[in-house]
Formats: structure tokens, sequence, C-alpha cells
């Protein structure tokens, strides 16, 4: 199942409509919200909850248009794909992630604690929660739906992997014993596999005529393979009440095609595309009735070496293919759209180190060529690549890469392919330079080194197919050093970075995606939260008027 979650980025294009990611966010506090619970934002507690009833509802349906399938997987232990859109409004996890604070809020865990240096962990759940189903949350569903998602093991059900186990002490206070220190407020704060849901229900899920959330919305109906394919209702019985003005009614109108989707926005069909091209960005910034967002992402484009097979396996190779990029070049031609990156960490997560920026340096590309044999005068060095199909902004990459290394004797046969394609073929070791997106299921850095760089016999996401036993340990370590010193954590992260990125030569990172937004220019509350990638948190958003 955790292939189902590179659909929703391998599919992002500078061209085209970005559904997730990855990664693949909107999240918005105080604009047009009934009264919420007072939150102490220096120790993530909570108080009280509001149960304002609905008055006079707001006829108005907010319009998403997605560029792909609206909903791969219905279940919510092993979602994994585009559908983080519409179930972050469905269901809840027990903390969402607050981009702007850095750390994880309250949601249907008002407070939290943790003991034995970060063994322990006590939350207190929220009062007066019911799933739509109209059973009430208590800490014995919670336990029970977080220990189902454990059981199924399937999309990012890693993230609670230091988990031993889950205590309903009583109604409202689970506790959680781990194996080792993590910082589990983070974890529970995930886009994925960190949803609460009514387990009586799960079986039921499959069709989509159903949910078992606790969200503000509630399926109303699902069209798979239709124009409008899933709408949302609000769910009455919501724990934060609604206010009249409120959008009570979410439709999500897949639209293939970015210029289509534009069209749509200006007419005010839809309100809001998730991603724009530079030059569509540009035009909405002086189009009356849209409005733009942009926001640095926490997601970035590897380009992933073969280091166990072929011509790449000789580090001097690796190194040289990394000199070779063109990374100013090609930031400058994305117009904004993405920023040269430095190192595999975003800024804005623990682990993001400075001063690591690539730099293209052709002559010395071509003395590490020279030295493995290849170059100019040399034999031929013949490279096969395999990127995203419909992705502009990697097509980019890859005419930049060719041109330069055509220089050099080397020549790129880069071959674009759907995802699914590709992934079947890189698990395969069937390529020398394997390009894809990648972003945190929760904001922490650990899920590129565990998913993309740790050691796999069988290969997942490790495209690199990277096997060092030193790294290997390090990645290990890093849950435990995030929950009990941050300090170290950071730097055992730049040294993994060092080792990976220097010493190893397995992979490039050039840039760290932007995400260009537009929505029309009535609707008011809407932020970005980089989190939860192009996830638009629909509650706290009102027209205007």
């Amino acid at each position: 199942m955790r292939w189902h979650k590179r659909l929703l980025v391998a599919g992002v294009a500078g061209v085209v409509a970005m559904t997730a990611s990855a990664c693949a966010g909107g999240q918005v506090r105080g604009a047009g919200r009934t009264p919420q619970p007072s939150t102490d934002t220096s120790t993530g507690t909570s108080t009280g909850a509001a149960e304002a009833p609905a008055a006079k509802a707001n006829d108005a349906t907010f319009v998403y248009a997605p560029n792909l399938d609206v909903v791969t997987d219905w279940d919510p232990a092993s979602s994994y794909s585009n559908e983080i859109i519409a179930m972050s409004n469905i269901y809840e996890g027990l903390t969402r992630y607050d981009a702007g604070a850095r750390k994880p809020m309250p949601r249907l865990a008002t407070e939290w604690s943790s003991a034995a240096g970060g063994k322990e962990w006590t939350f207190k759940l929220r009062q007066g929660v019911k799933f739509h189903t109209g059973a009430p949350l208590d800490a014995e569903a919670a336990k029970k739906a977080i220990e189902r998602t454990m059981k199924l093991n399937a999309g990012a059900a890693y993230i609670w992997g230091a988990v031993k186990t889950i205590e309903a002490v009583d109604a409202s206070t689970l506790k959680f014993t781990l194996k080792y220190a993590a910082p589990l407020d983070l974890v529970a704060s995930s886009g994925y596999a960190a949803y609460i849901y009514d387990t009586a229900a799960a079986d039921k899920l499959k069709d989509g005529e159903s949910d078992a959330g606790t969200g503000p919305y509630t399926i109303d109906t699902w069209q798979k393979g239709k124009e409008t394919e899933l709408t949302l209702k609000a769910f009455d019985g919501y724990w934060g009440g609604w206010k009249p003005e409120q959008y009570r009614k979410v439709a999500f109108r897949v639209t293939p095609e970015i210029t289509t989707a534009w069209q749509l926005l200006q007419k005010g069909e839809v309100n809001f595309v998730p991603r724009l091209n530079p030059q569509l960005f540009a035009q909405a910034g002086t189009t009356e009735g849209v409005q733009t967002s942009q926001k640095p992402s926490f997601q970035n484009l590897l380009v992933l070496f073969n280091t166990a097979t072929g011509p790449t396996k000789d580090v001097k190779v690796r190194q040289a293919l990394q000199l070779a990029i063109d990374y100013d070049g090609l930031v400058a031609a994305l117009k904004g759209a993405g920023t040269k990156a430095s190192g595999l960490v975003p800024e804005g997560l623990l682990g993001h180190v400075q001063g690591m920026e690539p730099k293209q340096d052709l002559a010395r590309a071509a003395e590490l060529l020279n030295a493995a044999g290849y170059g100019q005068d040399l034999e031929e060095l013949k490279l096969t690549m395999t990127y995203a199909q419909g992705d502009e902004d990697q097509k980019l990459l890859v005419t930049l890469l060719s041109s330069t290394l055509k220089k050099l004797n080397v020549t790129l046969q880069a071959k674009p392919m759907a995802w699914n394609a590709q992934w079947d073929l890189g698990k395969k070791k069937g390529q020398d330079i394997f390009v894809m997106y990648w972003y945190p299921d929760y904001p922490d850095a650990y899920s590129w080194f565990l998913n993309v760089f740790k050691s796999a016999d069988k290969p997942q996401f490790n495209l690199s197919y990277l096997k060092n036993a030193e790294i290997d340990k390090a990645i290990d370590a890093l849950p435990q050093l995030s929950a009990t010193d941050a300090l170290a954590a950071d730097q055992a992260y730049a040294d993994l970075q060092k080792k990976i990125i220097q010493e190893q030569a397995a992979v490039a990172a050039p840039y760290v995606q932007t995400y260009q937004r537009a929505l029309s220019a009535t609707v008011q509350g809407y932020t970005d939260n980089p989190a939860y990638p192009n996830v638009v948190f629909f509650y706290d958003l009102k027209p205007a008027g």
C-alpha cells in the first residue's frame, strides 16, 4: 500500500494542477470559526469545547479543482495518497501541526505530557466528541483505532513503530508506552495513519458511501470517475459547532488540464486550484476576482543514483553527475516555483542544514569522469534515467542535464514514465538515475532517511539502493534523539546528509518546491500549511459578504 503516496507527488507538474505530498496544504485559525477551545500555545493545552448549534446555513459550496483522482483508498488506516485532501476534513488526529508555531497543537487531544525520557506519553481527550457513526469518542475507541492501524501495517503505519502498548486509563486518558523515546505528539499530527476513527464501522468504508471520522465534514456523494467525484457536507454534530458563514458544502471537481482549471476559477465555477505554472501564477496575481498564495513547501526533488549496479556504482561517476547539474539555471527557469535546496531536509524542519547548497562544477565533473574512464577522448558513457510523465519541472531538469552531459561525452537516455511503471522498474534496479519527489508524513526529517536511504533487501523507496551499516545505525537513532535531545538530533541529521550526499553521492537534491496556488478573491481565511500538502481545511474558511 505504501506506493499510493507517490501517486500523489509523481503527478505534480509545473503545468498541471497538483493534487497533493508527499509531497504533497492549508490550515487556518480564527477566520469565520465558531468559538474554539482556549489554547495555551506555550504548553499545547486546551480547555473546553464550543457547542454552538448551526444557525441559518451558508448555501455556498467550496469547489476544489484537483487534477487527479480524489480518492484511491477510503480506509483511514491504509490511506496514503491524494485522499489526504478530503480525509483531513473528514477525520482528525490527536494533534495537528501548526507550521507557524512549528509545533503540534490540540485536536482530539486537549493536552499531553511525556515521561520516562520520552518513552511514556499521556494524552487527555476532548470531551463530547462523536464519530459520524453516532458513537462517542473515548480513550478505548482511540486505542482501537491506532491498534488497528498498527496491525494492518499499511500506508504510513510505520509512524507508530515506537509504540509498545496503548492503555485506556479512563474514558478520557490515553497512555502510550514506547519501545524507545519518540516525539509522539508530532507523530500524532501526521497527515497519514494518525486518524482516529470508529473501528466498528471500518469494514464498511471501502465503497465510499460512509465514513467513520470525527471531522467537520462527512461524505455526501461519491461517484468515482465522474467530473465532480466527491462532495462533502457539514456534520451537524461536530464538536466545534458551526457558524452561519462557514462553508457547509464542499465539492471536488476533477480538472486534469491546468488551463481548464484556471478558466473555471476565473468564471467562478471553482474556488481553488492547488498549483499553477509560473506563467499562469503571474497572470493570476493581476486578475480581478482572484487571489494567490505562495509558500515554500516541505517537498523536494530527489535525483537518486544507482549505487548498486551499472556505471553509477562507481562513486566518482555519481559525484560527477552531482556536479554536472545546473542548479542555478534550473531554479531560475522555475520562476519562483522552486528554491535551491540545501541538503535533504527543507527549511522549517529539524535537521535542515544551511550551507549545503549544491553547485555546478563542470571542470571537476570532467576530472572525476576521466578518473572513472569516461569523458572526452575516452569511452562514451551511456546512462538511463526515469522521471515522471507529464511533469514539466522534471522535464526541465532532464533537458538541462542532457545538454550539459553531452559536452562531457555522456549520453543521457531519459524516459518519462507513469509512476507505477517507473516504480516497478526502480524496484528491479532497472535504471541508473531515478527522479522523484519526497515530503514527510509528519513534520520531521526522519521520513527521508528511513524510507529513502536505509538499507533494504527489496527496495521500496530506497531507489539509490544504498546499503551502509553505519548510516543505518545513525538512522535508527534519529527518533529517540529527536524526542530527547534536539541539538544532538540536528547534528545527527547534518552528519547523515554529509555522508549520503557528499561521501556516498547517492543523491542530488536540486530544489524544494514552492506552492503557487490561486483561489477566488471571495474566500476568506485561507492559510497554507506545508505539513499537509495541498490540504484546505474548509471549516476555517468563509465566503466574503
